[in-house]
């Protein structure tokens, strides 16, 4: 499959915002649950958000809940990760995969089929 197409990182004062973009170039994955993990150094990758599916719903981990906003342009093939009132311990390298599962607990790859990845944007958030 395609890889993933993101983009949108950058560097960034506490508090301030960020848009993170990703891009199925592929067409692929238009029904399918698209969604943001990322990952810290030293760390494990940990889920973010996702969006899609039949009723295209949105869920997201506890730590972001309420400051970040992930949206589908269908259009366009692209999903956005909006993060508002970013913390130092938002820092770590994010990355677009799809296609999801998701239980109330977050969302996994590899449940259906392959998963795709995007190559990763780096986010770095400083006092």
């Amino acid at each position: 499959q395609a890889p993933l197409l993101d983009s949108g990182g950058g560097l960034v004062q506490a508090g301030g915002s960020l848009t993170l973009s990703c891009v199925d170039p592929g067409h692929i994955f238009s029904t399918y649950i698209m969604g943001w993990f990322r990952q810290a150094p030293g760390k494990d990758r940990e889920f973010v958000a996702a969006a899609g599916g039949k009723r295209n719903a949105t869920i997201y981990s506890d730590s972001v809940k309420g400051r970040f906003t992930i949206s589908r342009d269908y259009a366009k093939n692209t999903v956005h990760l909006q993060m508002d009132s970013l913390r130092p311990e938002d820092t770590a390298v994010y990355y677009c995969a799809a296609p999801l599962s998701c239980r109330s607990s977050g969302c996994f790859t590899g449940d259906i089929g392959s998963a795709s990845w995007g190559q990763g944007t780096q986010v770095t958030v400083f006092e």
